[in-house]
């Protein structure tokens, strides 16, 4: 391996400790907690060298954000290939967001919540996010409707996961009733 070669994977693995570091003290205690000045004592690495890779906090924020549209995608996609039948793959698609979302609210946040500087629904947007988008688009197409444009299903059905979500992990939707709402939400869907 050449030093260059070396260097270049010193510095990857510099980032991912960065970004991991970043997410877990996001869970932990909020995304308040996540300065640069604290990352840096953390990953026992100065400040300047934690903004050669990061301009600050909004680039971390916008890198969790992107490894966790990832790990959405392929959350959504796992459970989906599990299921038998378009309402069950539906219902599976709702039921691994929704988990997805209960089980990292910090990065859940950072995908759909703060600003990390990242394009949403343009040309440019980062391919995690287009890929996370085309997961719940390969399941929901089918299932849209006659003469329903997929796409805009397809971000209705997500802005009324999101809204289960949001709202159940706000306290303003009791989450007992998690399992009937995502059933009622599914279940409305026209029949294939």
């Amino acid at each position: 391996m050449s030093v260059q070669q070396r260097k270049e994977r010193e510095r990857a693995d510099r980032e991912r400790l960065i970004v991991a570091t970043a997410r877990e003290l996001a869970e932990k205690d909020g995304w308040d907690a996540v300065t640069t000045r604290r990352l840096a004592e953390r990953i026992e690495y100065s400040q300047p060298v934690l903004y050669s890779h990061f301009r600050g906090k909004r680039e971390i924020i916008g890198a969790v954000a992107l490894q966790g549209a990832t790990e959405l995608a392929a959350a959504t996609r796992a459970a989906t290939a599990a299921a038998d039948g378009p309402r069950a793959k539906v219902y599976a698609l709702a039921r691994a967001y929704l988990d997805f979302a209960d089980r990292n609210p910090a990065v859940y946040d950072a995908i759909f919540q703060l600003d990390g500087g990242l394009p949403y629904a343009r040309e440019d947007t980062p391919a995690p996010l287009k890929d996370a988008f085309a997961a719940l688009l390969e399941t929901l197409e089918g299932v849209a409707g006659d003469g329903v444009d997929p796409g805009l299903f397809t971000e209705t059905f997500w802005a009324a996961l999101h809204g289960l979500a949001t709202l159940t992990r706000a306290g303003r939707l009791p989450p007992e009733h998690i399992e009937r709402r995502t059933r009622l939400l599914v279940d409305r869907l026209p029949a294939h």
